[in-house]
């Protein structure tokens, strides 16, 4: 489907050129970097949650906000997360983490029951990158250090 092959394209340009929640936090935010050796890409995630929600997943990303330089899939995938999980609670940003990953084609990543209700939106744009093996590790570098900022704010 070229149209849709297309489009997908178009909006990961548009979160290249206009990286969506690009900055820092200050502290209480928690900073986690991530970077992939075999690239040179870096991610910086700056993590607010709000544990007055509730604790653990009950507690909800109050703000995200994303640096670091590195490849158009890389800088793309980070700004798609960030709006994808602004807002969200721990419990959900978990799940939709998984369900990316999954679509990624990431061994040993294991849906639970509701995975497949958080819903992708733009983030499926990244589904081509899977034919590109080596460049997967660029599409979620910002997930994994999402994943660590998330146990830094809820530990």
């Amino acid at each position: 489907m070229p149209g849709l092959e297309d489009l997908y394209r178009e909006i990961i340009l548009d979160h290249y050129r206009s990286p969506r929640n690009r900055g820092e936090l200050e502290p209480p935010a928690v900073k986690t970097d991530g970077h992939n050796p075999l690239c040179g890409d870096e991610i910086t995630v700056y993590l607010d949650v709000d544990t007055s929600t509730g604790d653990g997943d009950a507690a909800t990303v109050r703000d995200i906000k994303i640096g670091g330089q590195g490849c158009s899939i890389s800088q793309s995938s980070a700004s798609m997360m960030s709006a994808a999980v602004l807002g969200r609670s721990v419990g959900d940003t978990k799940a939709l983490l998984r369900r990316f990953k999954s679509m990624m084609g990431i061994e040993g990543v294991e849906l639970v029951e509701g995975d497949s209700d958080a819903e992708l939106g733009d983030l499926e744009a990244l589904q081509g990158v899977v034919k590109f093996p080596v460049r997967i590790k660029c599409a979620v570098l910002s997930w994994n250090t999402l994943a660590n900022a998330i146990d830094d704010a809820t530990s």
